[in-house]
């Protein structure tokens, strides 16, 4: 029988073991990845590009060295870098087959992660990790970016058993879990330091898999502005840990204020389920965001 869900829910599924699977392959594409004291750039659009925020905000907490996140049509390659991480999962997307051809010419060491061989990104990389198990048929990106951000983290010794271990948690519930979430008119995304690339991450999701109104923000930049649209019916959804006192100073304006004890990349597979849930209630297809292709490929003329 022809499984009836979506291809996102079955790519949320998947994510725990996916995890685990990419992160185990550590050991034969280790030397591909950067060393602690390299100055370290990465490259995406969109979800690549927020997964790279969070390795690179991730790596610098540890002391691995310099590390910026560029998205491809704004980088600042020229500032000098040991090596770069590219990230695209189509590896068709312009902007970032033009920067690994700019790589090329400047001898600058990088690894692309990519998950569609045959493609530029993935062909013409100086190194390239396959991802293709964790490809998608979905639009919208899930596993193959979280699997990613898993392997990154891996790199720098993190160790991914409580994300493994929260997911797992987070999949075996019901989605009333949710609770008010499930019917808020808004929601804004907080994050600090690694988490900041999930929250910016986490809007997208909703944005693109819902046609929903959600931001994301800094945690400790959400009082100087942002703050002003909550109220009663709106929520605020801390990724990783929040300011003291900010969760008191928001439910004093009525917003709901959700935030758990997981690892965050668990906690965004709680958005996940908030995406196709709130997709479904809308009667939208997620798998076909509006307006949205696989790929972003420019007309060349």
């Amino acid at each position: 029988m022809t499984d009836p869900r979506t291809h996102l829910a079955r790519e949320v599924e998947g994510q725990p073991q996916d995890w685990e699977r990419t992160a185990a392959r550590l050991p034969e594409v280790a030397d591909l990845l950067p060393r602690p004291g390299e100055r370290v750039a990465t490259i995406g659009c969109g979800t690549s590009w927020f997964m790279g925020q969070a390795y690179a905000a991730r790596r610098e907490e540890l002391g691995q060295g310099l590390t910026d996140a560029w998205a491809a049509s704004e980088h600042r390659l020229d500032r000098g870098y040991d090596r770069v991480v590219v990230i695209c999962r189509s590896g068709t997307t312009t902007e970032v087959a033009e920067v690994v051809e700019q790589l090329r010419a400047a001898g600058t060491p990088h690894v692309s992660l990519v998950a569609t061989p045959g493609t530029p990104v993935f062909e013409r990389s100086e190194s390239t990790i396959s991802m293709t198990d964790v490809d998608e048929q979905s639009v919208v990106q899930t596993r193959f970016a979280t699997s990613t951000l898993a392997l990154l983290r891996a790199s720098l010794g993190d160790d991914l058993s409580r994300a493994v271990s929260d997911a797992r948690q987070v999949l075996a519930q019901d989605v009333t879990d949710l609770g008010p979430l499930l019917t808020a008119e808004q929601v804004t995304f907080l994050g600090q330091g690694w988490t900041v690339g999930l929250a910016h991450e986490a809007a997208l999701k909703l944005r693109e898999s819902a046609q929903f109104w959600a931001e994301s923000y800094p945690a400790m930049e959400y009082r100087h502005g942002p703050i002003s649209i909550a109220t009663g019916g709106r929520a605020v959804w801390g990724i990783g840990d929040l300011p003291q006192g900010l969760a008191e100073q928001v439910a004093a304006t009525g917003a709901h204020v959700e935030h758990r004890d997981l690892d965050p990349m668990a906690e965004l597979v709680r958005v996940h389920r908030l995406c196709m849930a709130r997709a479904e209630a809308l009667g939208v297809d997620p798998d076909q965001p509006r307006h949205l292709t696989r790929s972003i490929v420019l007309d060349a003329s």
